[in-house]
C-alpha cells in the first residue's frame, strides 16, 4: 500500500481550500491544480474516460469484468479543504508505531498532539500514523478518501479475477461551503448507488445528518463620536453581542453531542456602523430544526422592538438535510457495507454524522450515498492526523464492496 500513502503525501500538498464569499464554482481556481492532477492519475491506471469539467469535478469510469447485470456503484470524495485554518505549506512526517504517548509536533513552538486531550488518539496505538508540524491541517479531509478510491481502482485493475460491475468515480469541489453538487452532473455519473468516502474512525458508516442551515445576521447601527455619543450612539457590533447572548450557550458545538443540534457562530465583522455574524445550524430532528431557524427571527423581531425597525436583519438558507429520510428505503447499501467490514475483520460501527457531506446533498437529488471512514481524526485542525492501517482497511473495505455488488 504505499502507493496508497505516496499519493496521500503527494495530494495533501496542493493547497485546495474552498472560499464560501466567491460566487464562481468552482470558488477558487486552486482546486483546479488538484484537479487536473486527479485526472493525470486516473488517465495513467488507464480510465480513458476521465476527465476535468469546467465546474471543477473530475469524473472517471472503472468498467465492469461480468457479462450478468449488476448495478452501477458510484465512489465519491471531495477535493477542497477548509479556509479557516492554514492549508499550505503542510509538513506531513509520519509516526511509526505510535505508543500511545504524547506526539510532539512541533518542539519550536511546544505544539503537542496528546490523548490527554483527544482520548481516541489511544485506539490508534501501534499503527502508522501521518501528522503535521502542528501549523497547518494535513487535508485528509477528504484526500485521504481520494487517495483510497485510486489505491482501491488500482488493486481492482491489478486483480482482474475479483469480479466488479462498472464503478463511476466522481472527485468534487466546494464541499466544505457546502456547494460540492451545485453543478454535479447526477446523469453523466449514471449510478445507482453511491458511497462517500468521507469518514473518520475505522469502521464507521454513516447514513444520519444533520438538517442544516445557514444564517446571516445584518446589524445597522449609528455610529457617533464617542465623546458626543450619549443616548445617540447604537454600536453595532455591541448590538451583534446581544444577539449572540440571546442564543442558548449549552447549545454551541463545544457542548454538544451525539443527536444534539446547535448554533454555531462562524464569522463577525463590522464597525459600531454595521456588523454582520454568520452562523450555522444544525439539528437532526426535521421539527427542532425548523424551531432552531424560527428562534432565530424571533430573536431578531425581539430586538428590532427594542432597537428600532430595520436594526436587525436575519437571513437563513436550507444548506442540505438528513440524508437517513433516503437512505432508510435503500438499507441493502448500508446492509452490503456492513457486511463488507465484517468479511475484512472490521466492526462496523453507526453513528449520526455531526457534519455534511456531499452524500446527504446526493442523496436528495435522487443517488442513495451514506458515507464510509477513511482513517482521519481532528478534522478541520492543526492536530488532524491519519492512521495508515486505517487507511488501508478502506481500500480493502472499497474492493471488498465492489466484489460483493458483482456476485
Amino acid at each position: 500500500m504505499t502507493r496508497l500513502v505516496e499519493r496521500f503525501l503527494r495530494y495533501v500538498q496542493v493547497d485546495t481550500a474552498s472560499d464560501a464569499n466567491s460566487p464562481t464554482q468552482p470558488s477558487t481556481a486552486k482546486q483546479l491544480d488538484l484537479g487536473k492532477i486527479l485526472v493525470a492519475d486516473l488517465l495513467e491506471l488507464g480510465l480513458a474516460d476521465a476527465h476535468l469539467d469546467e465546474y471543477g469535478y473530475v469524473y472517471a469510469t472503472l468498467p465492469g469484468n461480468v457479462e450478468h447485470s449488476v448495478p452501477t456503484i458510484g465512489l465519491v470524495a471531495h477535493v477542497d479543504v477548509v479556509a479557516d485554518v492554514p492549508s499550505a505549506g503542510i509538513k506531513a512526517r509520519i509516526v511509526k508505531g505510535y505508543d500511545g504517548g504524547d506526539i510532539v509536533l512541533n518542539e519550536e513552538q511546544s505544539i503537542v498532539l496528546s490523548p490527554a486531550e483527544y482520548p481516541e488518539l489511544k485506539l490508534c496505538t501501534g499503527d502508522d500514523l501521518i501528522v503535521t508540524d502542528g501549523t497547518t491541517l494535513l487535508g485528509a479531509d477528504n484526500k485521504a478518501g481520494i487517495a483510497e478510491i485510486m489505491a482501491a481502482v488500482e488493486y481492482l485493475l491489478q486483480h482482474p479475477e475479483i469480479k466488479r460491475g462498472t464503478v463511476r468515480i466522481a472527485f468534487t469541489p466546494d464541499e466544505e461551503i457546502a456547494r460540492g453538487t451545485a453543478k454535479f452532473d447526477l446523469a453523466k455519473f449514471g449510478a445507482d448507488y453511491a458511497y462517500t468516502l468521507d469518514g473518520g474512525a475505522l469502521g464507521g458508516i454513516e447514513y444520519e445528518t444533520f438538517n442544516a442551515a445557514s444564517a446571516k445576521v445584518t446589524v445597522k447601527g449609528r455610529n457617533i463620536h464617542p465623546g458626543a455619543s450619549k443616548n445617540k450612539m447604537k454600536n453595532a457590533l455591541l448590538l451583534g453581542v446581544d444577539f449572540n447572548s440571546m442564543l442558548p450557550p449549552a447549545e454551541r458545538p463545544v457542548h454538544t453531542e451525539g443527536y444534539e443540534g446547535f448554533y454555531h457562530l462562524t464569522e463577525v465583522q463590522g464597525t459600531p456602523e454595521q456588523a454582520v455574524l454568520k452562523y450555522i445550524v444544525r439539528d437532526h430532528d426535521k421539527e427542532k430544526f425548523a424551531a432552531r431557524k424560527e428562534r432565530l427571527g424571533e430573536i431578531g423581531r425581539y430586538l428590532n422592538g427594542v432597537y428600532g425597525e430595520g436594526t436587525f436583519t436575519v437571513e437563513v438558507a436550507d444548506s442540505y438535510y438528513n440524508m437517513a429520510e433516503k437512505i432508510l428505503p435503500a438499507m441493502h447499501i448500508v446492509d452490503l457495507a456492513k457486511q463488507a467490514m465484517r468479511e475484512i475483520g472490521v466492526t462496523p460501527i453507526t453513528t449520526p454524522v455531526r457534519g455534511g457531506t456531499d452524500g446527504a446533498r446526493l442523496s436528495f437529488m435522487g443517488l442513495p450515498c451514506p458515507n464510509l471512514f477513511t482513517g482521519g481524526h481532528n478534522y478541520h485542525s492543526t492536530h488532524e492526523y491519519a492512521s495508515i492501517q486505517t487507511m488501508e482497511k478502506a481500500v480493502e473495505l472499497v474492493v471488498k464492496i465492489v466484489e460483493m455488488n458483482a456476485r
